[in-house]
C-alpha cells in the first residue's frame, strides 16, 4: 500500500515518472468530461474524486421486416452500433508527495470549466487549500470529515456487493467476502486514525459518535518511533510482521505456569503487554517491540469496539482508517481481539475501499443536485486497481505501482437495482455456485479457460466491426488489458471480491466496452437469428400438431436444444465453425438421453396436470436459436394455459424479440423486460426495481432460469419462495466431469419450497 510518512524521492521518482507519463485515460481518465470534483487529504494520502460522462457503443436491432425480405433470402433485420452516454465516478488515491504534480497534470488535461468549487475533507484539506485553488482555479469548500466518512461508507455498502470482508490469516482464502445484506443499517463504524472514533450508523442521515479513544494509530506510530527509531508507518508495520510478541509480553502461563482454568484464561493469553521488559535483563529486538505494541493497541481497540457493540446491540462492526489500510498484521490482531472478546458472536469486518470513504462522501455532498443516491452504481473492473495481495512476495510489480496510484471507477447503471422479492432468504443468497478464491483447482482451470479463449474473442470482436475505424488496434488493446487482468487475478484472486466465473465474464465485458466492442458475437448472432426466424413458423406448427403429453416433453427438449447454441463455449463453437449446417435438429440429437444428470421432468409433468401458474418470470438467453426456437415456443404454451409471462432479456435483442412475438404471439399477458446487461450470468440480488415491483404485484409463482451461466455458474443452489425451473445443457467437459456427467449432459431442476409440495428429484454432486 502507499507509504505513511515522508517519501524518499530517490526511490520514488522512477515510479512516479512512469505512472504520470502514461496517457490520461490510464490514470486520470475522462478528464475532458470531468466535473464536480472532491478531494480528501489525509496525513500521507490524497484521494481525488470526480464525475464524468463516458461515450460508449451499444449494439441494437435497428429494423425488422419479416415479410418483405424473407422471400428474397435477405437478412430479416439489421443491427446498428449506436453511441450512448453514461455517467462514471472516478476515485484516485496517491501519496501527498505527488499532489502538486498531479494537480498540474489535471489542469493540463481539464477541458470542462463548468466546475467552480471543489469539495474537500480530511485533515490536510486546510494545508493544501491555497495550492489547490491556485493550481485548479477552483474554490475549496470544506466538508465535515465524519459526515463524509459515513456517506462514503453507506454508498460502497449499497453499491458494491463484495465490499466487506472478514480476514482469516491462516485460511485457504485470507479474504472471506460478505454478501450484501438487504438492509445495511444499523452498524458500528470504528474509524482508526490518529485516535479512534466509534460511530453508530442507523440510517442514511442518522449517525452518532458514541465513543472513541486517544489510543489509536497515532499512538502506535508515536510509541513505535520512540521504541524502534523507525519513523515510517509502513516500515513499523513491516517490523511488527517479523516480530514475536511473546518475547516482550508477559503471558498467563508466565505467571501461573499454565492456563488459569477457573477464570477461563488460556496459557498463551497476554497478561501484561510489555510485561517482560520490566524484569528481563536484555535488549529486545525492534521487531518484537513493534509486534507487542501492535497487539496492545489492537486488543485495546477491539475490546472497546466489542463493548460498544454489546451496549448498542449491534452485530456488524466495520473497521477503517489509515491504521488498517489492508495490512495483514493489523487486520489479524483486530480480528483475533474481536473473536476473543465476543466469543465469535461478532465478526470484525473490513472494507475493500475504506481509503476512499471520505472522498466518496465529499463528492456526494457536492453532487446532491444530480441525485447520485437515486441510482445504482457498479464497480468498473476495467478501470479499478483492485485489492492488493497482503504478501509483498506476490506480484511485487503490482504492489509497487499501486503504492503510487490506486484507482476505483464506478458506472451509473441504467436502472435502480434491488433483490428479487422471491428469494427465500435474501440475507443468505449467494449468486455464484463456486467461489474460485477458495477452490484452487477450479480457479486455475477457469483462468486458463478464459485466457485460452482470448484470441477467439479478439477475432470475433474485429469481425463484429468490419467497417469501423481502428478496429484492429482497439482489439489489441482489449487483449492486453484483459490478459493483464487475468494475470493479476491469478496472483490476487480476491482483487475485486470473490472470484467467480461471473466476475471473470463481467471483467471481460467491462474491458470490451472500454474499447468499444459492445458485443463481439453480434454478427454471429445475426446469422443465427436469421436461420432461426425462417424456421420458427415451421417449428411451432410442428409442435401444435403433437398430443398434449408429447408436446410438453418436446417443448422442454426444444429449450435444452436451443441452449446448446452457445458461441462462448469452446466445445460448441468448434462444432458450429466446423459444421455450418449444424442446426436445431442436430442439437436435439446431441442431448443426453433420459435419465438426465439432474432429472426432475416427471415431477414437472405431474405439476402441469394441475392448475396453471398465475405468473411466470423467465430469465432467458440473449438471442438466436436459444430464444427463438427454444424459449418462445415454451412461452406460447404457458400463455395458452392462462399464465402471465415476464421475460427478462438483454437490451441488444429486446426489439428483435418484441417484433417476433408481434407476428404470432401478441398477448397482453406477455411482457418483455430489458435487463440492462449482456452477461450470461445472473445475480438475483441486483435486478431492475420495476421488475421486482411487478413480480410482487402479480403474485409470481414460477421462476424459470435457463442456461449454463444463469442456472449452473449462478443460482444452482438459489432457494426461492415459489416454484422454480432451472434448465441447462453442460457444454464444458471439465465442468461436466466435475458434476459426474459428460459433455451435453442435461440439468433439469424443478424445485418447490418446503411444505408446499414434496417430490423426489435426483441431483448432481456439488460443484
Amino acid at each position: 500500500m502507499a507509504e505513511c510518512g515522508p517519501v524518499d524521492s530517490s526511490t520514488s521518482t522512477h515510479t512516479m515518472d512512469k505512472s504520470i507519463t502514461l496517457p490520461p485515460d490510464e490514470i486520470f481518465r475522462n478528464l475532458e468530461n470531468a466535473k464536480r470534483f472532491a478531494i480528501d487529504i489525509g496525513g500521507s494520502l490524497t484521494k481525488l474524486a470526480y464525475y464524468s460522462t463516458v461515450q460508449h457503443k451499444v449494439a441494437k436491432v435497428r429494423s425488422f421486416d419479416h415479410t418483405a425480405k424473407e422471400a428474397h433470402g435477405d437478412k430479416l433485420y439489421e443491427i446498428a452500433v449506436q453511441e450512448e452516454v453514461t455517467a462514471r465516478l472516478h476515485f484516485i488515491k496517491f501519496e501527498n508527495a505527488y499532489i502538486e504534480t498531479c494537480l498540474d497534470f489535471i489542469k493540463d488535461h481539464l477541458v470542462n470549466t463548468e466546475t467552480k468549487v471543489i469539495k474537500a475533507t480530511g485533515g490536510g484539506a486546510h494545508k493544501f487549500k491555497d495550492l489547490i485553488e491556485r493550481k485548479l482555479g477552483l474554490k475549496v469548500d470544506k466538508e465535515d470529515e465524519m459526515t463524509c466518512l459515513i456517506k462514503g461508507c453507506n454508498f460502497v455498502l449499497r453499491n458494491i456487493p463484495h465490499e466487506a470482508f472478514v480476514y482469516a490469516k491462516h485460511a485457504d482464502s485470507e479474504f472471506r467476502f460478505q454478501n450484501t445484506q438487504p438492509y445495511i443499517f444499523p452498524y458500528l463504524l470504528v474509524n482508526i486514525g490518529s485516535g479512534v472514533s466509534i460511530v453508530k450508523v442507523e440510517s442514511e442521515d442518522k449517525f452518532e459518535r458514541i465513543g472513541g479513544s486517544s489510543i489509536g494509530g497515532g499512538t502506535f506510530w508515536g510509541l513505535g518511533a520512540l521504541l524502534t527509531k523507525t519513523k515510517r508507518f509502513d516500515e513499523l508495520l513491516q517490523l511488527a510482521s517479523k516480530g514475536q510478541h511473546t518475547n516482550v509480553d508477559m503471558l498467563v502461563k508466565d505467571i501461573y505456569g499454565g492456563s488459569y482454568g477457573s477464570l477461563g484464561l488460556t496459557g498463551d493469553l497476554i497478561a501484561s503487554s510489555f510485561g517482560k521488559s520490566a524484569t528481563a535483563n536484555k535488549e529486545f529486538s525492534k521487531e518484537d517491540m513493534a509486534k507487542s505494541l501492535l497487539h496492545m493497541i489492537s486488543n485495546d481497540i477491539g475490546q472497546l469496539a466489542c463493548l460498544y457493540a454489546k451496549v448498542h446491540n449491534l452485530s456488524r462492526v466495520y473497521f477503517g482508517g489509515f491504521f488498517i489500510r489492508g495490512h495483514p498484521v493489523t487486520m489479524h490482531t483486530i480480528t483475533y481481539s474481536i473473536n476473543y472478546f465476543t466469543k465469535g458472536e461478532v465478526q470484525a469486518l473490513f472494507l475493500r475501499h475504506e481509503g476512499y470513504l471520505g472522498a466518496i462522501g465529499a463528492f456526494l455532498k457536492g453532487a446532491e443536485e444530480d441525485n447520485p443516491n437515486q441510482y445504482s452504481w457498479g464497480e468498473n473492473y476495467a478501470g479499478s486497481s483492485g485489492l492488493m495481495s497482503v504478501s509483498p512476495d506476490m506480484n511485487p510489480m503490482q504492489r509497487a505501482r499501486s503504492g503510487t496510484f490506486d484507482m476505483l471507477e464506478m458506472d451509473r447503471l441504467e436502472r435502480q437495482l434491488v433483490k428479487l422479492p422471491l428469494l427465500q432468504d435474501p440475507s443468505s443468497y449467494i449468486p455464484d455456485t463456486v467461489d474460485l478464491t477458495e477452490d484452487a483447482l477450479a480457479r486455475e482451470y477457469w483462468l486458463f479457460c478464459f485466457e485460452d479463449a482470448l484470441d477467439g474473442v479478439v477475432k470475433r470482436a474485429v469481425a463484429s466491426q468490419p467497417d469501423m475505424p481502428e478496429t484492429q488496434e482497439r482489439a489489441e488493446k482489449f487483449r492486453q488489458k484483459y490478459r493483464h487482468k487475468l494475470q493479476t487475478l491469478r496472483h490476487q484472486p480476491f482483487a475485486y471480491g470473490s472470484l467467480t466465473v461471473r466476475s471473470l465474464l463481467d471483467t471481460r465485458e467491462h474491458c470490451l466496452n472500454e474499447f468499444n466492442f459492445p458485443d463481439p458475437y453480434s454478427k454471429i448472432k445475426q446469422r443465427e437469428n436469421d436461420v432461426a426466424l425462417k424456421y420458427y413458423l415451421k417449428a411451432v406448427k410442428s409442435l401444435d400438431q403433437l398430443e398434449w403429453e408429447e408436446r410438453q416433453f418436446a417443448l422442454i427438449r426444444g429449450v435444452l436444444a436451443g441452449n446448446v447454441f452457445d458461441w462462448g463455449a469452446k466445445a460448441v463453437s468448434d462444432v458450429l465453425e466446423s459444421d455450418p449446417e449444424f442446426g436445431f435438429e442436430e442439437a436435439k440429437r446431441q442431448l443426453e438421453e433420459r435419465p438426465w444428470l439432474v432429472d426432475c421432468y416427471d415431477q414437472w409433468f405431474e405439476r402441469l396436470k394441475g392448475p396453471p401458474h398465475r405468473c411466470a418470470l423467465f430469465f432467458v438467453d440473449n438471442s438466436g436459436v436459444d430464444i427463438i426456437l427454444g424459449v418462445i415456443p415454451f412461452v406460447r404454451e404457458l400463455l395458452s394455459r392462462g399464465t402471465e409471462v415476464y421475460t427478462y432479456i438483454s437490451n441488444a435483442w429486446f426489439w428483435l424479440v418484441t417484433l417476433v412475438l408481434r407476428d404470432g404471439l401478441r398477448d397482453e399477458r406477455l411482457m418483455l423486460v430489458q435487463s440492462g446487461s449482456s452477461s450470461p450470468c445472473l445475480d438475483l440480488s441486483r435486478l431492475d426495481k420495476v421488475l421486482a415491483t411487478v413480480v410482487r404485484e402479480r403474485n409470481t409463482d414460477l421462476v424459470i432460469i435457463e442456461g449454463m451461466g444463469r442456472a449452473i455458474h449462478t443460482n444452482y443452489y438459489a432457494m426461492l419462495s415459489c416454484e422454480s425451473l432451472k434448465m441447462a445443457v453442460i457444454k464444458n467437459s471439465w465442468l461436466a466431469d466435475r458434476l459426474g456427467g459428460k459433455l451435453f449432459s442435461v440439468v433439469f431442476k424443478y424445485e418447490v419450497p418446503a411444505g408446499k409440495l414434496s417430490h423426489d428429484c435426483s441431483a448432481a454432486s456439488p460443484l
